[in-house]
């Protein structure tokens, strides 16, 4: 696990030896492999395509379904890690970095969803880039009927706030449309959701 610098919040983790990007460097993509993946090791592929393109500021309200890319960012001494009270903080986190010149990703559940719409008019009337990855609740194989309201509102209120979103089903879609939500979100200057449906991180009993 990274451990915090003296110049990093007490909230975020940072490796010493990582660099600034520029404005400029921070729409440079990287061609990589989209090799289908298997159920169990689409977190660690999706991790690796994301540190591929860049991504390397990980922002979240800490999940179960976002555990493997969460722990992986921990360890990982060349990206920083910022835990949120709440997912509206990680979209003004996101747009404050993207003018340093560095590209994130946002890491919350379907549930949190309502609680960074109203701050996506920045990214709508901004035009900041805006990466996020939601895992759904609410949807294949729900057993919690609480799950169920903000689980099939999470997209149509995304799209409302310009939210383009992208729904992985299969593992064999994570990496290609990991690469397509990157490159629009960082060289179109879009907010952009992969949302990842419980047909792929498996519905939950509670």
């Amino acid at each position: 696990m990274t451990t915090a610098n003296s110049s990093s919040p007490p909230c975020c983790a940072r490796s010493t030896g990582s660099t600034i990007r520029t404005a400029t460097d921070s729409r440079r993509t990287t061609a990589v492999n989209n090799s289908p993946v298997g159920q169990d090791s689409w977190p660690d592929a999706l991790y690796d395509k994301l540190r591929s393109m860049d991504i390397s500021l990980f922002t979240y309200v800490p999940d179960a379904g976002h555990s493997v890319m969460i722990e992986r960012a921990l360890a990982d001494p060349a990206a920083t890690t910022v835990p949120l009270a709440t997912e509206e903080e990680g979209v003004s986190l996101l747009a404050g970095a993207h003018l340093g010149g560095t590209r994130g990703a946002l890491l919350m559940q379907s549930s949190g969803v309502g609680n960074c719409i109203n701050m996506l008019s920045l990214t709508n009337i901004g035009r900041f880039p805006l990466l996020s990855i939601v895992s759904m609740r609410g949807d294949y194989g729900e057993q919690n009927p609480w799950q169920f309201p903000m689980g099939q509102g999470a997209q149509p209120c995304l799209e409302a706030m310009g939210t383009i979103c992208q729904r992985i089903e299969t593992p064999d879609e994570v990496l290609p449309a990991a690469e397509a939500a990157v490159n629009m979100a960082y060289r179109s200057d879009q907010s952009v959701a992969l949302l990842l449906s419980q047909r792929l991180i498996g519905a939950k009993p509670f």
